[in-house]
C-alpha cells in the first residue's frame, strides 16, 4: 500500500480546512475531482450513514448503486478504521440536534 500520509496530502488537507462554506467547498472539490469521483464519494458517505442506521447491505446497494464489496469495505472502515466516519457521523448528528438558531439543543 502506498503511503498516503505525507507532506503532499497534508498540504491538501490543510487547504480543505481553509474552506469557509458549502459554496467554496463545492468549487474547490469540483476543480480537484472529476464529476464521477464526487458522485462516488457522495455515495460512499451515504452508505456510511445508512450503515450507521443499521440499514441492510441489500438496501444500501439498491439505493446507492455501490457494489456489495464496496459497502462491505465501508462497513469495515466504519467499524475498524481510523474513526473518521464515526467522527463526522457524530458531528452531523449533533449539528442536526441544534435549535434553528444553532445555539442549543432542541
Amino acid at each position: 500500500m502506498k503511503n498516503w500520509d505525507n507532506k503532499t496530502t497534508d498540504n491538501l488537507f490543510k487547504s480543505i480546512l481553509k474552506l469557509k462554506n458549502l459554496g467554496e467547498t463545492k468549487k474547490f472539490l469540483r476543480d480537484l475531482l472529476t464529476v464521477e469521483e464526487i458522485i462516488e464519494f457522495g455515495k460512499r458517505w451515504q452508505a456510511a450513514q445508512m450503515l450507521n442506521e443499521n440499514i441492510s447491505y441489500e438496501r444500501i446497494v439498491k439505493k446507492t448503486g455501490l457494489s456489495s464489496r464496496t459497502v462491505a469495505r465501508i462497513s469495515k472502515w466504519l467499524n475498524r478504521g481510523m474513526g473518521g466516519y464515526k467522527l463526522m457521523l457524530k458531528r452531523n448528528n449533533h449539528h442536526h440536534n441544534l435549535s434553528p438558531s444553532g445555539k442549543g439543543l432542541l
